[in-house]
C-alpha cells in the first residue's frame, strides 16, 4: 500500500468542510494558495477532480462527496484513538480564555471546577491573541468576541449587563447619569461597549477623553477599587468586588445599562468534541445558568 498523502488529505478535509480554500488555509495556518497546490496534488495523484470551482468559494463535486465522507471520519478516528493511548487524556482540556474572562470570572470558579469535574485536568492559558487552533495547541476558546473563522463552532455565553462601577466614596456623589460628566472616567480601550454608546443610551453627549486608560477589563477594575475613577464594566466581571463592597453601582436602576453577548466557547468543527469539551462546555454553561449544549 502506498503511504498516505496526508497532507494533502488534511488540506481537502478543511476545504471540503469550509467550503473556502481561504477558511482552510485560516485554519490550518497555512496560505490559500498552498491549500489549492496540495487539493490539486491530490486530485492529479487520484486522477480525479474533487471540486467544482466557483471563484473564491470552491464546492464538492459527486467524487468529492464520497471522498470527504471517508476522510472525516478517518480523522476523526485518528483523533479518537490518540486522545485514548496519548500522553493527552482524553480527560485533558488545554482551554485558552480572553484574560479578563480569565482572571476576573474562571480563576475564581476552578475550585468549584475541580470539585464538580474531578476527573477533568485543565491546562489554562490566556492572552490577547485570536486562537486559530492552527497547532493543535488548544481544544477550546472562551474568546472576547464572536470567532473569526467560518470552520469554528462557537456557543455563546449569555447577556453581560455592563454599567458604571467605582468605590463606594465616588458612589456618593453619583445619583443621575450627568454627574459622571464630572468624575473621571476610565476608559477600557478593547472593550465592544465603551463610554460613548453608555452616554448615547442614556441621552447625553459623552464627555471628551480624559483620565485613565486601560486595554484590560482587569486593570480598569482595579482602578476602579482604589478610587481612581468609574469603570464601565461587565457585571460579570466583579461578582466578588460587589459582594465585597469594593465597588458599587451607582446608576442600577437610574440609567440605562447596556447588554450584549460578549464571548464565546469556541472550538474546531469536528463530527464531535472531544469528551473534555463537552463536560467543560456542558458546565461552563450550568455556571452561567444557561442550557446545556447538545455536542
Amino acid at each position: 500500500m502506498k503511504p498516505l498523502p496526508l497532507s494533502g488529505l488534511q488540506a481537502f478535509e478543511a476545504a471540503a468542510r469550509t467550503g473556502s480554500f481561504r477558511a482552510a488555509a485560516d485554519e490550518l495556518g497555512i496560505s490559500a494558495s498552498a491549500v489549492s497546490h496540495a487539493v490539486r496534488k491530490l486530485e492529479d495523484l487520484l486522477g480525479a477532480i474533487l471540486f467544482e470551482r466557483e471563484g473564491r468559494s470552491v464546492r464538492l463535486n459527486p467524487v468529492g462527496s464520497i471522498l470527504a465522507s471517508h476522510v472525516g471520519r478517518g480523522f476523526d478516528d485518528l483523533r479518537q484513538g490518540m486522545e485514548m493511548v496519548g500522553t493527552r487524556s482524553n480527560n485533558l482540556l488545554r482551554l485558552h480564555c480572553a484574560p479578563s474572562m480569565a482572571a476576573q470570572w474562571l480563576t475564581p470558579r476552578l475550585t468549584r471546577l475541580r470539585r464538580d469535574l474531578p476527573d477533568l485536568e485543565v491546562r489554562l492559558s490566556a492572552s490577547a491573541d485570536y486562537h486559530r487552533f492552527q497547532t493543535d495547541e488548544i481544544d477550546a476558546d472562551i474568546s472576547y468576541g464572536p470567532p473569526r473563522i467560518e470552520s469554528m463552532a462557537s456557543i455563546p455565553l449569555g447577556l453581560e449587563r455592563v454599567c458604571p462601577l467605582c468605590s463606594p466614596e465616588l458612589a456618593a456623589t453619583i445619583t443621575k447619569p450627568s454627574d459622571l460628566l464630572d468624575h473621571i472616567l476610565i476608559e477600557s480601550e478593547r472593550k465592544r461597549v465603551r463610554w460613548d454608546r453608555w452616554f448615547a443610551a442614556n441621552g447625553l453627549a459623552p464627555p471628551r477623553p480624559r483620565g485613565y486608560r486601560f486595554d484590560r477589563s482587569f486593570m480598569a477594575i482595579a482602578a476602579a477599587v482604589n478610587g481612581i475613577g468609574v469603570a464601565l464594566e461587565s457585571l460579570r466581571f466583579v461578582e466578588a468586588e460587589l459582594e465585597s463592597g469594593r465597588l458599587v453601582a451607582p446608576l442600577r436602576g437610574l440609567s440605562n445599562d447596556i447588554e450584549y453577548t460578549g464571548h464565546y466557547l469556541v472550538f474546531p468543527t469536528t463530527s464531535k468534541p472531544k469528551r473534555a469539551v463537552r463536560m467543560f462546555a456542558a458546565w461552563l454553561m450550568g455556571e452561567l445558568g444557561l442550557p446545556a449544549p447538545n455536542l
